[in-house]
């Protein structure tokens, strides 16, 4: 199989990178299937890609035709079967939980043609165990995307030791059609790479914060003034709390090590349902931030 034989594309999840995923294979001239099993998430995903895509045109990025072109390509199903039936290439966006994922990823074996390759986008799991749910091992992968994709168009690729050379090529000029750049990790882990050197920040910010020793408001601040343009707790505030717990469980999981132990301050937010942007408050409060005020940056605001 070869990258100009991908005419159809899957994306098994509707969510916050779901919708993104399939909105830049859309803009990149694919025909996409958007599945969820809620249909809330469906017409929520639409709401959010029309809204993107009236943006650009509103601001002259893009033409009226193209806009409802992009938008004609994608097909939104509430049926996995119909989804994934006569599709090339599928991005699972599902939650970040080895169990459902295996699910899922076996449910699509039994759906889709033989030819047909099979990624997660996944923060922090393997694709070892997704591909023993399935019978087409050399033909799954893993695939990291950026959020927002089109403002971080980058993609971490990793195989696990039985994906195909063939199949890590394909994924590479698949990443590549779409505008993305694909960043290659020869190993499998938890965690890709690049994502690894986040992950070390993250958990760092979140123990010094949890131990009380600095505010999350002055880490960002600090990040914002030597690195720019986002700070780490802003970053996961866009995540969504939800899923930076479920990643930090799974490295906690795999090491047993009580370091890895997602910190108490964390743990509270997401029982509490602060999950970030998607809930209106997470580390700070939106739609309007502390951030976002002017002064902030100075810490003149208390």
């Amino acid at each position: 199989m070869t990258v100009d034989e991908i005419k159809k594309v899957c994306v098994v999840g509707a969510g916050t990178m779901g919708h993104q995923i399939a909105l830049q294979c859309a803009v990149h001239n694919y025909d996409v299937h958007l599945f969820d099993i809620s249909k809330e998430a469906i017409d929520k995903a639409r709401e959010k890609i029309e809204k993107i895509m009236e943006g650009r045109f509103g601001r002259g990025e893009i033409s009226k035709d193209l806009m409802q072109k992009t938008l004609s390509r994608i097909t939104y199903a509430a049926d996995l079967e119909r989804a994934a039936k006569d599709v090339d290439f599928v991005i699972e966006a599902v939650f970040e939980n080895v169990e459902v994922k295996r699910k899922v990823f076996s449910q699509l074996d039994r759906i889709c043609p033989f030819h047909t390759i099979l990624a997660s986008n996944t923060s922090s799991i393997k694709p070892s165990p997704l591909a023993d749910a399935t019978k087409r091992p050399g033909k799954v992968l893993a695939m990291n995307f950026s959020n927002p994709v089109w403002e971080h168009p980058m993609v971490e690729i990793m195989g696990s030791s039985k994906t195909s050379k063939e199949t890590l090529k394909v994924a590479k000029q698949f990443v590549q059609s779409i505008g993305l750049t694909p960043i290659m990790v020869y190993k499998e882990q938890t965690g890709y790479a690049f994502n690894r050197v986040w992950r070390a920040v993250k958990k760092e910010s979140l123990h010094l914060v949890d131990k009380g020793c600095i505010s999350f408001e002055d880490i960002d601040r600090a990040f914002v003034i030597t690195l720019g343009p986002i700070g780490p707790f802003m970053l996961m505030d866009i995540i969504g709390l939800d899923v930076i717990l479920a990643i930090e469980e799974q490295y906690y999981r795999e090491s047993g090590d009580e370091s890895d132990k997602p910190p108490k301050i964390l743990v509270e937010k997401v029982k509490k349902g602060e999950l970030g942007v998607k809930t209106g408050k997470g580390f700070y409060e939106y739609p309007n931030p502390s951030f976002k005020r002017p002064g902030w940056l100075k810490g003149d605001l208390e």
